[in-house]
């Protein structure tokens, strides 16, 4: 079976606290572009989503920004990706976002990026796709999450296979490397991926 084509990428559109953040999203970025793999993302110019997109770019890579209209209009979209897509709210561009890619990852980020994450998670805990998802756990970045996971299974929440949903990595590289053994998603007779 094939590699992935394409992966969303969820980000913030601030830079964050840590210069860190910055470098390993350019990290990833690059090392996203030369594997080959398309890009998908929330469409911003500024923050971690304008240093992943200026940074897949320039690395030779596919980027496709998806930014609902209200978000255009203040300018806050990416004008040098290689696709922009303007939709009409946050959810669309969320749906638009999963249509368009074979698995996800998360990169540091705020709310928005926790809203996304926690989505896709769900959205694979009711069977609705069966997608590779990776967590890139800059500097720990994202262990409140890990143990908030923890406690909802712990708790009987959810079922102890929601740990088996994403993989937590500590690099770009790791990132990269497991996106690559990603396999593609399942599709459905219409061709739409699962």
């Amino acid at each position: 079976m094939p590699a992935i084509e394409s992966v969303t990428v969820f980000c913030g559109s601030a830079p964050g606290a840590s210069p860190r953040y910055v470098e390993a999203v350019r990290e990833f970025a690059g090392r996203l572009a030369r594997a080959g793999i398309r890009a998908v993302y929330g469409g911003g110019g500024s923050g971690l989503m304008g240093a992943f997109a200026e940074s897949a770019l320039a690395a030779g890579g596919e980027v496709i920004g998806v930014i609902p209209g209200f978000l255009h209009q203040r300018e806050v979209a990416h004008r040098g990706v290689t696709d922009l897509r303007v939709v009409a709210s946050m959810h669309e561009r969320k749906q638009l976002m999963f249509d368009l890619s074979d698995a996800a990852c998360a990169l540091p980020g705020g709310l928005g990026t926790l809203d996304e994450v926690i989505e896709l998670i769900t959205w694979r805990q009711l069977g609705l796709h069966g997608r590779s998802m990776v967590i890139l756990n800059t500097d720990g970045y994202w262990d409140a999450l890990r143990a908030l996971t923890e406690r909802i299974v712990g708790d009987d929440f959810a079922k102890p296979d929601v740990h088996g949903f994403f993989d937590y990595v500590a690099t770009p590289e790791q990132a990269v490397a497991a996106l690559s053994r990603a396999r593609p998603p399942a599709r459905r007779e219409d061709g739409a991926r699962l």
